[in-house]
């Protein structure tokens, strides 16, 4: 992933874009991004791997990108993508307990998920 787009992300812009698009995007990219911001956010991931997630995260915030994100579900499947490869990648850091955070506040936002809807996500990354 290209560092230009690590410089688009910021915490508030992550939260502003996730508030506006959040139940748009689908519980499935809310999952990935939030994977890796709390991936980002643990203490014992290397720089290596938080620039990496910077970036991934910088694409999904970015307002502009490959397919526009104002079209439902479609205009997420390229960050679901670039999302998806950035997990793979970094997912020898992500933690049972940073899964656990993730599904939490999933629940939270979404209700109770079906298990399957994710499983994609969890074969790629654990």
């Amino acid at each position: 992933m290209d560092d230009k787009y690590s410089k688009y992300f910021s915490e508030q812009s992550l939260w502003d874009k996730l508030k506006k698009f959040g139940k748009a995007a689908g519980a499935k990219v809310v999952y990935a991004v939030l994977l890796l911001y709390y991936t980002f956010e643990d203490k014992g991931v290397g720089l290596k791997t938080k620039l990496s997630i910077a970036a991934a995260l910088g694409y999904f915030i970015l307002p502009t990108d490959a397919i526009v994100d104002l079209t439902p579900i479609i205009g997420f499947s390229d960050d679901l993508g670039v999302l998806l490869f950035t997990l793979s990648a970094v997912a020898g850091s992500i933690t049972p307990e940073i899964k656990a955070k993730t599904r939490e506040k999933l629940n939270e936002w979404f209700g109770e998920i079906d298990p399957t809807e994710l499983q994609d996500i969890d074969k790629k990354t654990f």
